[in-house]
């Protein structure tokens, strides 16, 4: 990062002149350790799994868009493969927890932990070796896309009720009230938003006792099993030394168990934009990550990682494919 900053300051422009693509090239150096590392080989980890929770009403769609929507991945048909295919990313898709038998679809890569979690209102969505699992599976995603060529990470995600589970993480983990945190999702009305809200606050009361005990222990009690395996996905990234893209809510939740697993993960994060639900923007500060993008997405699936992609790109473009003021000639002086 040292050797970047340096070079940062006799590139032929005005100290400072490109913003927070300066920074963001010296933050991607001291990922890598490299001052030119490759960008080129990006993954989309969208991770598939429904939730337990969606019986409460809390999403626009029935849960069976889940199950409905992997296999619109698979036939290449929804926002993340055209953005994929725009920047040149290659997307995998894995379910960790649909409740429908996938297991022979084309192209899918299965990891199923079991049919679903449980209703968070209730009790525990899953067990603590169950959430373990479904972490220990994302890194195991990671390992396997490093064997065929990964530069950069990004998270995405697909499963109805997901964004009922990242509010109840994201309330567990900084003590913010859901009314802060609890946004509309897939477009809920405002009695849908209400029901969201109780449902969070019950999370809460009845998972109280686990969710005093830890990250994997909230991520166990209120989260859902694509959340786990993102967390997995962040923290494999960055213990490869990979940069990861993190994208909306969703992946900001996981990002956010990540860290407190391990804060060092933090370091190798990089938010690709804010989300128009309402409790992103409480996510990003407890990371202390700025957004490279505002465009009122909420999709998920790894949107706004892929258009964030060619940013961080021409960060490390400019930083080494810029002439310095000595290779140009250039005066770096007040006359």
């Amino acid at each position: 990062m040292r050797a970047a900053r340096e070079r940062q300051s006799r590139l032929t422009k005005p100290a400072g002149s490109l913003g927070r693509l300066e920074e963001l090239a010296i933050r991607i150096a001291g990922m890598t350790g490299q001052l030119d590392p490759p960008l080129e080989l990006a993954v989309v980890f969208t991770l598939a799994a429904d939730h337990g929770v969606a019986d409460e009403g809390v999403s626009a769609y029935p849960a069976d868009v889940t199950a409905q929507m992997v296999a619109n991945f698979l036939r290449g048909g929804a926002a993340i493969n055209v953005l994929a295919n725009v920047v040149g990313a290659r997307v995998v898709v894995a379910d960790l927890g649909v409740k429908s038998d996938l297991a022979q679809v084309d192209g899918l890569v299965s990891r199923k932990i079991r049919p679903g979690t449980a209703n968070i209102t209730r009790g525990p969505a899953m067990t603590g070796r169950e959430a373990a699992r479904a972490i220990e599976t994302g890194r195991e995603l990671v390992r396997d896309e490093l064997t065929k060529g990964l530069d950069v990470a990004i998270t995405g995600d697909m499963g109805i009720g997901n964004t009922t589970a990242s509010a109840a993480i994201v309330c567990a983990l900084t003590g913010l009230d859901p009314d802060a945190v609890v946004g509309r999702g897939t477009g809920v009305d405002d009695a849908g938003l209400e029901r969201k809200r109780h449902a969070v606050r019950e999370a809460l009361r009845v998972n109280s006792d686990a969710i005093a005990r830890g990250p994997v222990e909230t991520l166990a009690a209120v989260g859902g099993l694509e959340i786990a395996g993102l967390v997995g996905v962040v923290l494999g990234a960055a213990q490869s030394r990979r940069p990861v893209i993190v994208d909306g809510f969703i992946s900001g939740a996981a990002a956010l168990v990540a860290s407190r697993m391990a804060p060092a993960a933090m370091g190798f994060m990089i938010a690709s934009y804010r989300s128009g639900e309402l409790g992103h923007g409480a996510v990003l500060e407890q990371l202390g990550l700025k957004p490279l993008l505002d465009l009122e997405l909420r999709l998920g699936e790894g949107t706004g990682g892929a258009l964030a992609l060619p940013i961080v790109r021409a960060s490390m473009r400019l930083l080494n494919d810029m002439a310095t003021f000595e290779d140009a000639g250039v005066s770096d002086r007040v006359s």
